[in-house]
């Protein structure tokens, strides 16, 4: 790896290429969101938007986008929903649908249940099956 300031130790590049790949892998995923979330990560991530900026344009305070983006990113990078659509066959159209609500969404399970026209049992059902899944992937690799 070529530095670009002698200066600089190596470990403090190899956390910058940490850093870089996770951004890298967040606006790879951005197109998963919908809605205002997708909004407010692509203001962020493409358009190099500060906190301060898209506060002023949506009328709230700074620290509410901040602590929504950090959420958003969150559950961006950790994976379940991205598990789940590697493994799409073992699971239903409605199952993929609770996934989303739960997993990228951020919903919680009443709402989601509320949303999906179910019980709250069977959403709570559905994401333990999920979640037994992400960890016998998770425990594969």
């Amino acid at each position: 790896m070529q530095t670009i300031h002698k200066n600089i130790p190596q470990g403090t590049l190899k956390i910058k290429n940490k850093y870089r790949d996770r951004i890298d892998l967040l606006r790879g995923r951005v197109n998963l969101l919908t809605g205002k979330d997708k909004l407010l990560m692509t203001m962020y991530f493409k358009n190099d938007n500060s906190f301060r900026q898209m506060a002023r344009l949506a009328g709230v305070n700074e620290a509410n986008i901040a602590r929504r983006i950090h959420k958003i990113t969150k559950r961006l990078i950790d994976g379940e929903y991205i598990t789940c659509l590697r493994n799409r066959d073992k699971f239903t159209r409605r199952e993929m649908a609770i996934a989303k609500d739960y997993f990228l969404l951020g919903l919680s399970m009443k709402k989601v249940a509320n949303k999906r026209r179910t019980t709250y049992y069977r959403v709570r059902e559905i994401l333990k099956k999920i979640q037994q899944l992400v960890t016998t992937v998770g425990s594969e690799q």
